[in-house]
């Protein structure tokens, strides 16, 4: 008689058979951090934190030596700094490349990617410029391309390892590369969010930025979560373009476009579990009705299993920390 429950008589068989298997290497740590001296829990977030400078330099660290290569950083930037133009996201002296200065002082060896968007800047709270008119708004493509790359020229300027534009403006990948290559940074990657949702699932994080729209919403940019055939023409695009990485956002719900991209493309596939995601698993766990640490750990292993390489999650140092035991 067939038995296939013989691969499951026992944990050393289960570990044999193993067709998926995760590691602290697969995760890409997202931080968020602040120009102020002292770090700040985040009310939205539970268990998540708006770094200082010196707070976010030992927690990347803490991760770093769990075997975690790569965090990814947000900064949630003073309402005096906004502005309709967004000028302060191409400071070079700004908060960012004061980050990635520190980042990559202390650990050499970390890979530090950066959030190429202008939603943290923006007066109007958009990834893009914003023009008005009238009751309508508008958010204008080419004008914003050209503020994108002046951003991930001044990251790579501070030494930033990988440019990640999340704001889904067409064109921005190939305008980006033809950039970096001329001003000498061939070597910076770009990952591309390449099918960034129109979700519902961000509100966590907009409240950890405060960065959500002052109007209107995102859906002329960010994609209809009714579509999966435009992600793959996205995909295509942006490998067309240049990037060397690309993104399905969110992760758990998507779980069928990470898969189909990942057939599409020879490119390595990284999705992204979001803060609604985070939250839905913390706040379920905080009740007694889940396991975190389980759910966290079935959480990851399904995004893989679904045919992402990479993994963006809040929870990458607790699953570091839980795959080290």
């Amino acid at each position: 008689m067939i038995r296939p429950r013989r691969n499951r008589k026992s944990p050393a068989v289960r570990a044999l058979v193993r067709e998926t298997t995760l590691s602290a290497s697969d995760f890409i740590y997202p931080l968020f951090v602040h120009d102020k001296e002292t770090d700040e829990p985040i009310d939205s977030m539970p268990g998540c934190t708006r770094w200082s400078i010196n707070g976010l330099v030992k927690e990347a660290g803490e991760a770093h030596a769990l075997g975690i290569q790569a965090v990814v950083l947000f900064p949630a930037i003073a309402e005096a700094l906004k502005t309709s133009g967004a000028e302060e996201c191409h400071n070079d002296d700004g908060l960012v490349p004061q980050a990635i200065k520190a980042l990559k002082a202390a650990h050499p060896t970390l890979c530090v990617i950066t959030d190429v968007a202008l939603d943290p800047y923006n007066a109007d709270g958009h990834d893009g410029i914003v023009r008005k008119n009238g009751d309508d708004l508008e958010i204008v493509n080419d004008e914003t391309v050209e503020i994108l790359c002046q951003q991930a020229l001044c990251h790579a300027k501070a030494g930033a390892d990988i440019v990640s534009p999340s704001d889904m403006m067409d064109g921005r990948v190939a305008a980006i590369r033809a950039t970096l290559d001329s001003e000498g940074y061939q070597d910076v990657s770009i990952m591309a969010y390449t099918a960034k949702y129109a979700s519902a699932y961000y509100g966590p994080f907009r409240g950890a930025l405060e960065s959500a729209p002052k109007a209107g919403d995102k859906k002329t940019y960010q994609m209809d979560p009714a579509n999966a055939r435009e992600a793959i023409r996205e995909s295509l695009l942006d490998e067309e373009e240049g990037a060397d990485v690309v993104m399905i956002k969110p992760a758990g719900p998507y779980l069928d476009i990470i898969s189909q991209v990942r057939e599409t493309t020879a490119l390595p596939v990284a999705a992204y579990q979001v803060s609604g995601e985070y939250l839905m698993i913390k706040s379920a766990s905080k009740d007694g009705w889940l396991d975190e640490k389980s759910v966290v750990l079935e959480s990851l292993t399904g995004i893989k299993r679904a045919g992402a390489d990479i993994i963006l999650t809040y929870f990458a140092k607790q699953a570091a920390e839980q795959l080290k035991k």
